[in-house]
């Protein structure tokens, strides 16, 4: 069989299933991701002087992000449902637009980074949602997994 054998999403006959975690050691598991929505020069001063329409887009995409955590393993279809024991999104303007990352922390047999993942796409999606009326050329961009703790093997982007 092809590459199917290292994806753990995968039985050994090339079936789909959940990974089993109950052999596991339950730790402290941290993960943080980050992504970036590209804007305008137009779309930021807006986006600085709480101009839009729908109210302070980088707050309420903070919030996004973290409601969408809390909701993980019900997007992703083989995620399993862990109890948050933090989630924190920040959202900060750069020249070209804005940065998030996401921090997502548990106590589980499986880790967090899908939750630090969705966390800061749909925080990026609401900020699209909230300027497409004011640009429509908007990127989201390099969404990322920066690192990750407390599992069998930690990582850190270098």
């Amino acid at each position: 069989m092809n590459n199917m054998s290292e994806l753990s999403h995968f039985d050994e006959t090339g079936k789909i299933k959940m990974v089993d975690v109950s052999g596991k050691e339950t730790t402290v598991r941290r993960a943080v991701a980050s992504a970036k929505v590209v804007l305008s020069s137009a779309t930021l001063q807006t986006l600085k002087t709480q101009s839009t329409p729908k109210g302070d887009p980088l707050e309420i995409a903070r919030i996004a992000g973290i409601m969408a955590a809390k909701k993980t393993s019900e997007l992703i279809p083989l995620c399993h449902q862990i109890d948050l024991s933090k989630v924190n999104v920040t959202a900060e303007f750069t020249e070209d637009g804005i940065f998030l990352t996401a921090e997502a922390l548990t106590n589980a047999q499986t880790g967090v980074e899908m939750e630090a993942l969705t966390a800061v796409s749909v925080a990026a999606l609401t900020i699209y949602d909230m300027c497409k009326a004011v640009q429509k050329d908007i990127a989201i961009t390099d969404i990322r997994l920066e690192s990750k703790t407390g599992g069998k093997g930690d990582y850190q982007r270098g």
